[in-house]
């Protein structure tokens, strides 16, 4: 016999704030909490052990955190072999009988059309809340796009600042400008990046020891490795990365973020965004405690602007854009890209410094910044001209921070121009000299940055030449590539067509099948 209740509330795994809209009207005494480890949301992609052991551990913290405050929860744990969500909602529907379904918006819309189904078949009303963890009103953003022939990041940070009056100075920005960004692309030079405070990692507590047993038991196959974890999975531990943030790295984090060095994963950078996609942390005390550092003098104005606008502008905009051309974008293939992803991506097994180094530390870590996924790991995928079904997914399994709302406009968008500019003016691509400029991986690596056709020919610059080649139409007249074109129609017969031998044995260097 079920047990009869009012409210099924539906707590999913990056969704572990206590100030959610789910829990405004909650009963303990009509209302019961839902939380689930599936087996689908670690194979659906192959995702990285990193990264499972993240959400599993955090989900457990949390839970732990709602039974000490005697709040009603069934939990389900992935020793129950649940395949996925509609699994675990016929189980709980076994023994409780809920008048209705309540969730926060998914950061997912595979997620949450599996809810609606589920929903639907189990014959329950599905209540979807707004999710108030995010900065942007509901429907602001589809009201600020309205009209718009472009839809460019800069202009919407503009709005939200204005509305929020973060980094403003009456109506005008402050210091005058509203981006630093040509502050903010400073390199280390040989001298590499020096001695720093060592980073802030967190100990395995008997929680996430359990999980990563079961992360081990269930995901054996699965890419990455579970050597070392220090990523926060409470929202105590968040608060405190948040504090050394600030007082360690802020300062020289806009000067170096988009600087690269071998060995070292996480120089300036935060690390907070997998607390803030898992909802351990809000993005407005984020926003608010770089704010203040500048206004005590802890920080300089490049530093606290370039990582606000990360937070205010860049995720606040991916955010609109994905809900705004969901399920469109995951059809999206404006450049026709239709080579798979090579092997490497998903082993680190690469004889290029770069890739090597960044791929690296993705299977250690779970992380890399937003350089590296960009321009080193999304550039060759770009250059590549990988299908964008393949790269999104390798983003999505392997960084700790991923969930697709935020991750799929940037990959498909940002990194590989799958969506013929909605998100940027132009592809970014470039050559190998670019890499060497912003870090020493080529001053370890067997190939030159400058070569395009020898045995010694970095294939970055290698693909980069038959990139152009290939879609030298669409670019010819462009305002940002039209030059690069006029380098390439610049060249002799003789080089392209060594260029164009280069390139085909580049591609029959690095085989693609895994995971495919």
């Amino acid at each position: 016999m079920t047990k009869k209740i009012r409210n099924l509330c539906l707590v999913l795994g990056d969704q572990l704030n206590r100030d959610s809209l789910l829990f405004e009207g909650f009963d303990p005494q009509q209302d019961l909490l839902w939380m689930a480890e599936v087996l689908q949301e670690s194979t659906h992609v192959p995702s990285n052990k990193q990264r499972s052991l993240l959400f599993i551990s955090a989900m457990r913290h949390f839970a732990q955190d709602l039974r000490d405050t005697n709040l009603p929860l069934i939990y389900y744990v992935l020793e129950q072999q649940l395949q996925n969500f509609s699994a675990a909602l016929d189980e709980c529907l076994k023994h409780y009988s809920p008048e209705r379904l309540r969730v926060v918006l998914p950061g997912d819309y595979r997620v949450l059309q599996e809810l609606k189904t589920c929903s639907a078949q189990c014959n329950l009303p599905l209540e979807v809340l707004p999710d108030n963890h995010f900065i942007a009103k509901p429907r602001e953003f589809s009201a600020w796009q309205k009209g718009k022939k472009q839809l460019r990041m800069e202009y919407w940070y503009r709005q939200l600042r204005k509305r929020t009056g973060i980094l403003m100075q009456g109506g005008a920005p402050e210091g005058g400008d509203w981006n630093y960004d040509h502050d903010n692309r400073g390199t280390f030079g040989r001298a590499g990046p020096g001695l720093r405070e060592p980073e802030l990692m967190f100990a395995m507590d008997d929680i996430t020891q359990a999980a990563k047993q079961s992360i081990g038991q269930f995901f054996p196959g699965n890419p990455g490795e579970l050597i070392t974890f220090g990523w926060p999975v409470t929202r105590a531990q968040a608060l405190e990365l948040l504090a050394f943030f600030i007082h360690a790295q802020l300062a020289q984090f806009g000067e170096y973020q988009d600087a690269m060095w071998t060995h070292e994963p996480w120089l300036y950078h935060s690390r907070l965004s997998a607390a803030l996609n898992l909802k351990l942390l809000s993005p407005m005390e984020v926003i608010l405690a770089a704010e203040q550092a500048y206004q005590r003098g802890d920080a300089p104005l490049n530093s606290v602007e370039g990582f606000i606008r990360q937070i205010l502008g860049w995720r606040e905009y991916v955010r609109g854009l994905y809900w705004s051309f969901m399920p469109d974008w995951l059809e999206m293939n404006a450049l026709d890209a239709q080579h798979n992803l090579p092997d490497f991506y998903w082993t680190g097994d690469v004889d290029m410094q770069c890739l090597a180094q960044s791929i690296g530390q993705v299977l250690q870590h779970g992380y890399g910044h937003h350089i590296q996924r960009l321009m080193v790991t999304g550039l060759f995928a770009l250059l590549w001209q990988t299908r964008p079904d393949q790269i999104h997914s390798w983003y999505l399994a392997m960084y700790v921070d991923a969930v697709e709302w935020v991750e799929l406009p940037n990959v498909l968008g940002m990194s590989q121009y799958a969506d013929a500019g909605i998100m940027a003016s132009k592809p970014y691509i470039a050559t190998g000299r670019y890499i060497a400029k912003m870090s020493n991986y080529c001053d370890q690596c067997c190939y030159k940055p400058d070569d395009a056709e020898s045995d010694r020919a970095c294939p970055f610059t290698t693909l980069y030449w038959e990139f152009l080649a290939k879609h030298r139409d669409r670019f010819v007249n462009h305002p940002r590539l039209a030059l690069q074109v006029k380098h390439l129609d610049a060249q002799a017969a003789e080089k392209r067509e060594a260029i164009a031998k280069r390139a085909a044995w580049v591609r029959a260097h690095y085989p693609a099948n895994l995971y495919q």
